[in-house]
């Protein structure tokens, strides 16, 4: 069961849509961004719920996944639509607000951003993107001072996660999304502007 009542509804959905690996995964990060908010003053109710449904079109077909992404008036880049790992998300974003008609904005667009990052990210867009990361079936090396990082100050756990995850893309040799870039500036100058008080 959600920890919240009026959720359950869409943890039956998830349920059908998802394996059972993506569903313990997404309801491991919705826990993940409770905790998160709740450390860090974020609504706790938004986080979880975003958390909740980030990857709700993970498992969908890629076609679909594919033509939701460019149909979605989200703003995706070239890099974002020839990668096929990053639909997901805008896709997701996209079922969110036109399938399940969640209108709000800030929750539309942690799940848009998720897996990309951007610029001057909300703190609930931070906690989304970060406890996808961390939740409790992530055992990558490194994730649990990933997750200090993210319990201590989620500007600088955000620099921490997006030097982690260009790393990545780049041994892949896949493109990297225009927002990221823009995330990895953003931070980085944030957090050494801290530095200097």
């Amino acid at each position: 069961m959600s920890r919240y009542a009026e959720f359950d509804g869409y943890e039956d959905l998830l349920k059908e849509k998802l394996s059972k690996k993506r569903f313990t995964h997404s309801m491991n990060v919705a826990e993940e961004c409770f905790r998160l908010a709740e450390l860090h003053g974020a609504d706790k109710r938004r986080a979880y719920l975003a958390g909740m449904l980030h990857d709700i079109m993970k498992e969908e077909l890629p076609e679909r996944q594919k033509q939701m992404t460019a149909d979605s008036c989200l703003s995706p880049d070239p890099a974002e639509i020839a990668s096929k790992s990053l639909w997901h998300g805008i896709a997701g974003a996209a079922f969110v607000r036109d399938v399940l008609g969640i209108n709000d904005m800030e929750i539309i667009s942690a799940i848009r951003y998720h897996t990309v990052g951007c610029a001057r990210m909300s703190a609930l867009e931070k906690i989304v993107y970060l406890g996808d990361m961390i939740s409790e079936d992530r055992d990558y090396k490194g994730v649990d001072k990933m997750r200090e990082y993210c319990r201590d100050d989620l500007d600088t756990a955000m620099s921490v996660a997006l030097i982690y995850q260009i790393g990545n893309v780049c041994e892949k040799c896949s493109a990297i999304p225009v927002s990221t870039f823009e995330a990895y500036n953003y931070y980085l100058g944030l957090n050494k502007d801290k530095e200097k008080l």
